[in-house]
Protein backbone atom coordinates (compact mmCIF):
# COMPACT_ATOMS: atom_id res chain seq x y z
CA UNK A 1 0.00 0.00 0.00
CA UNK A 2 1.19 3.85 -0.81
CA UNK A 3 1.61 6.11 1.48
CA UNK A 4 -0.20 9.28 1.11
CA UNK A 5 3.60 10.83 1.79
CA UNK A 6 4.69 8.92 -1.58
CA UNK A 7 1.73 9.29 -3.59
CA UNK A 8 1.57 13.27 -3.19
CA UNK A 9 5.43 13.13 -4.58
CA UNK A 10 4.98 10.72 -6.95
CA UNK A 11 2.12 13.29 -8.06
CA UNK A 12 4.57 16.65 -7.93
CA UNK A 13 7.49 14.51 -9.77
CA UNK A 14 5.15 13.81 -12.52
CA UNK A 15 3.72 17.50 -12.75
CA UNK A 16 7.44 18.79 -12.57
CA UNK A 17 8.49 16.38 -15.65
CA UNK A 18 5.50 17.26 -17.75
CA UNK A 19 5.94 21.03 -17.16
CA UNK A 20 9.63 20.31 -18.00
CA UNK A 21 9.43 17.26 -21.27
CA UNK A 22 5.79 18.57 -22.64
CA UNK A 23 5.20 22.31 -21.76
CA UNK A 24 8.19 23.68 -22.23
CA UNK A 25 6.78 27.27 -23.22
CA UNK A 26 10.25 28.75 -24.40
CA UNK A 27 12.04 25.76 -25.80
CA UNK A 28 15.00 25.43 -23.46
CA UNK A 29 14.68 22.00 -22.22
CA UNK A 30 17.47 20.75 -24.13
CA UNK A 31 19.78 23.36 -23.16
CA UNK A 32 18.62 24.91 -19.93
CA UNK A 33 19.21 23.59 -16.31
CA UNK A 34 16.05 21.28 -15.19
CA UNK A 35 15.20 23.51 -13.08
CA UNK A 36 14.32 25.82 -14.84
CA UNK A 37 10.34 25.55 -14.85
CA UNK A 38 10.11 24.18 -10.91
CA UNK A 39 9.11 27.63 -9.54
CA UNK A 40 5.58 26.53 -11.29
CA UNK A 41 5.31 23.46 -9.85
CA UNK A 42 3.52 24.39 -6.63
CA UNK A 43 1.21 26.23 -7.97
CA UNK A 44 0.02 23.87 -10.72
CA UNK A 45 0.44 20.46 -8.29
CA UNK A 46 -1.99 22.36 -5.34
CA UNK A 47 -4.16 23.11 -8.49
CA UNK A 48 -4.14 19.30 -9.61
CA UNK A 49 -4.75 17.71 -6.09
CA UNK A 50 -7.18 19.72 -5.00
CA UNK A 51 -9.33 18.68 -7.88
CA UNK A 52 -9.02 21.53 -10.83
CA UNK A 53 -10.70 20.98 -13.71
CA UNK A 54 -8.34 20.81 -17.03
CA UNK A 55 -9.90 24.50 -17.83
CA UNK A 56 -8.66 25.91 -14.74
CA UNK A 57 -5.38 24.46 -14.53
CA UNK A 58 -4.78 25.37 -18.62
CA UNK A 59 -5.43 28.67 -17.35
CA UNK A 60 -2.84 28.47 -14.88
CA UNK A 61 -0.39 27.70 -17.66
CA UNK A 62 -1.24 30.30 -19.45
CA UNK A 63 -1.27 33.17 -16.89
CA UNK A 64 2.25 32.18 -16.17
CA UNK A 65 3.33 32.15 -20.00
CA UNK A 66 1.76 35.57 -20.44
CA UNK A 67 2.52 37.25 -17.02
CA UNK A 68 5.65 35.52 -15.62
CA UNK A 69 7.54 35.11 -19.00
CA UNK A 70 6.18 37.51 -21.22
CA UNK A 71 5.10 35.45 -23.63
CA UNK A 72 1.85 35.42 -26.14
CA UNK A 73 0.69 32.28 -25.03
CA UNK A 74 -0.45 29.19 -26.21
CA UNK A 75 -3.55 28.39 -25.24
CA UNK A 76 -3.74 25.09 -27.22
CA UNK A 77 -0.94 23.78 -25.82
CA UNK A 78 -1.77 24.96 -22.21
CA UNK A 79 -5.04 22.84 -22.60
CA UNK A 80 -3.14 19.78 -23.53
CA UNK A 81 -0.35 19.97 -20.88
CA UNK A 82 -3.11 20.61 -18.18
CA UNK A 83 -4.97 17.36 -19.63
CA UNK A 84 -1.50 15.20 -18.70
CA UNK A 85 -1.88 17.20 -15.37
CA UNK A 86 -4.97 16.02 -14.27
CA UNK A 87 -4.66 12.47 -15.87
CA UNK A 88 -2.10 11.51 -14.56
CA UNK A 89 -2.64 13.32 -10.79
CA UNK A 90 -6.40 11.18 -11.29
CA UNK A 91 -4.17 8.24 -12.41
CA UNK A 92 -1.63 8.16 -9.06
CA UNK A 93 -4.40 9.25 -6.91
CA UNK A 94 -6.78 6.22 -7.86
CA UNK A 95 -4.15 4.15 -8.13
Amino acid sequence: MIRLGELRNQIYESIDTLLWEEWDPIAINNIAPRDEYQSYTPQLYSLAINGAAIDEVADALLRIEQEKMGLDGDSQHCRAVAEKIVAVTKKLALG
